[in-house]
């Protein structure tokens, strides 16, 4: 392609990298690689109201993880910069004065109580409400009386009404729009700040962007964007525009970041007098945000999100890009799962490496219908990208995952990580080979014994005495290596005919507190025989005087 392709992502710091966000980022990003093109990143942070201060930050974080890197931007800096909306607001005050002194915008003064009226008066004779342009829209004198009297001052975007505006999207071909049917859009507020609408035009122009490649909720917004771009930018071409499709949850409904804000407040209202000051201080915030939440008054920054959730114990669903970093999912198949999300390669392809999205990446591919959140597929797209990513890059993802969790294996060298790997091969998340082999690093009087585990082993049959005699054979060891120890383990299952679980697996439960581990003989070999007896000696000590009590 011999056009210059510039793309951008935008996001707005009001939470973290949604899948859909990271989704828009990724298409934009592999459109201009695919052509040798500039990605730009842009944060627009002109809603002071709704940024939360953790999360421009966190959506920096999460596209470096996924491997998605800016040409221009926050860090990088560039020739358009800068590169947060904030910071722009002289830009913007200089378009805002140019339309209004060419009579392509205007001054009013309604409060939100007053349109609030008009929307229920529009309700009220079932008319959709559109804001109609005043005849005689306030002059600047009126605008500066006013502004000196305290009252609230904004200014709309003027559209024009002499014809349709029509709109090209790669997706979904000409578009028509009837202009009476579009408000007069606000494009500076009472604050001082632009709206979204308005400043998107503005960067988008000055930034040179060619392509805007956004979600389908963005449609409604082009007429008028595209509008505000010819009343601004006459002489400068339109970008492509190319809006992706829907994606839904497996659930059935939109795939929304609400869901774990959502599930929380479901977990705490099924609570019987929930501690309300014990919540607050899990998540850093105080009993009133606590209260507010539950009344759905407000919702706070998702590390209290989080931290609350853990404190319940409640598991939230993976929503935001963090969220599958958490657990162990690697950027590899996030990247890869995302790109197939609203576009297919053309073939039969659905593995692929970033690499070969790159290459068979196409705008024409895109689809108009919804594509699934399939959570199913997404762990058989890692179970396959575990086993495909090279062994050095993998053990890199896992201490990164170890240290995001902060997992007791973070005390591990590299060597026993790598081994930890190799024998948890097949697995479906880093997270699962965490949970297996963390027993590893847990001090051996902090072992936590699942209930379940501990009554179908531990107490049944002749599970104790079984370990007594393992424990004996262990400490009479002279060479303690994994052959000799599988050897130890089938002879004893022999003499006592049964099957190797009936021996292996109250050891198992007797060193991790689960039926879970890695391999048993590994699991034993790794601990170490001093660790081995001490552990098996605490689960004797504890569960033969408890099995001692009840029998008398």
């Amino acid at each position: 392609m011999s056009e210059r392709v510039v793309t951008r992502f935008a996001p707005s710091p009001t939470g973290y990298l949604h899948v859909g966000g990271a989704r828009t980022a990724l298409f934009n990003w592999l459109w201009a690689r695919r052509n040798g093109g500039t990605f730009i990143l842009r944060i627009e942070d002109t809603d002071q109201k709704r940024n939360t201060p953790t999360a421009a930050r966190q959506v920096m974080t999460d596209l470096q993880w996924l491997g998605i890197d800016w040409d221009e931007g926050p860090e990088t800096g560039g020739p358009h910069g800068p590169y947060l909306q904030s910071q722009r607001t002289d830009l913007y005050d200089k378009y805002v004065r140019q339309l209004l002194d060419e009579g392509k915008a205007y001054h009013c003064f309604e409060t939100a109580e007053e349109l609030d009226a008009m929307r229920q008066e529009a309700e009220a004779q079932k008319t959709g409400f559109v804001y109609r342009r005043p005849e005689n829209p306030p002059s600047e004198e009126q605008a500066q009386q006013a502004r000196a009297e305290g009252r609230a001052i904004a200014v709309r975007f003027a559209v024009p009404q002499d014809q349709p505006i029509v709109v090209n999207d790669v997706v979904r071909g000409q578009i028509s729009f009837n202009p009476a049917e579009l408000a007069d859009f606000i494009i500076l507020k009472s604050d001082g700040f632009p709206t979204y609408n308005f400043a998107c035009v503005v960067d988008d122009a000055l930034m040179e962007v060619t392509h805007v490649i956004r979600g389908q909720e963005h449609l409604m917004n082009t007429p008028g964007q595209q509008a505000l771009w010819q009343a601004l930018f006459p002489e400068r071409p339109l970008p492509q525009y190319a809006h992706m499709s829907v994606t839904v949850s497996d659930s059935g409904g939109k795939l929304s970041k609400r869901e774990r804000p959502k599930t929380l407040r479901a977990a705490i209202e099924a609570l019987q007098n929930p501690d309300l000051g014990k919540l607050a201080a899990a998540g850093g915030i105080s009993t009133d945000d606590v209260a507010a939440f539950l009344e759905g008054k407000s919702v706070p920054d998702m590390p209290a999100i989080d931290a609350m959730a853990a404190s319940l114990g409640v598991r939230l669903p993976e929503i935001n890009i963090v969220d599958f970093f958490k657990s162990g999912y690697l950027p590899e198949t996030m990247v890869n799962f995302l790109a197939l999300l609203g576009w297919n390669p053309g073939d039969q392809r659905e593995v692929m490496s970033v690499e070969e999205l790159t290459e068979a990446f196409d705008l024409s591919r895109l689809t108009k219908s919804n594509s699934l959140f399939d959570r199913q597929k997404l762990i058989a797209f890692n179970t396959e990208h575990i086993r495909m990513v090279p062994k050095d890059v993998l053990l890199d993802h896992f201490k990164a995952y170890l240290e995001q969790v902060q997992s007791p294996l973070l005390a591990a060298d590299d060597e026993v990580l790598a081994k930890v790997l190799e024998l948890c091969e097949g697995a479906r998340t880093l997270e699962q080979i965490d949970q297996k082999s963390r027993f590893l690093y847990v001090e051996d009087d902090h072992i936590e014994f699942d209930e379940t585990a501990v009554k179908k082993v531990l107490l049944k049959g002749q599970a104790l005495e079984v370990l007594q005699i393992v424990r004996d054979r262990l400490a009479q060891m002279s060479e303690y290596t994994e052959q000799a120890l599988e050897d130890m383990l089938r002879g004893l299952a022999e003499e006592r005919q049964v099957g190797l679980g009936k021996v292996a697996q109250p050891l198992r439960v007797a060193l991790c507190g689960t039926t879970i581990s890695l391999p048993i003989f590994d699991s034993v070999n790794l601990l170490g025989k001093q660790r081995t007896l001490t552990r098996i000696d605490a689960t004797l000590k504890r569960f033969g005087a408890a099995t001692k009590a009840e029998s008398k």
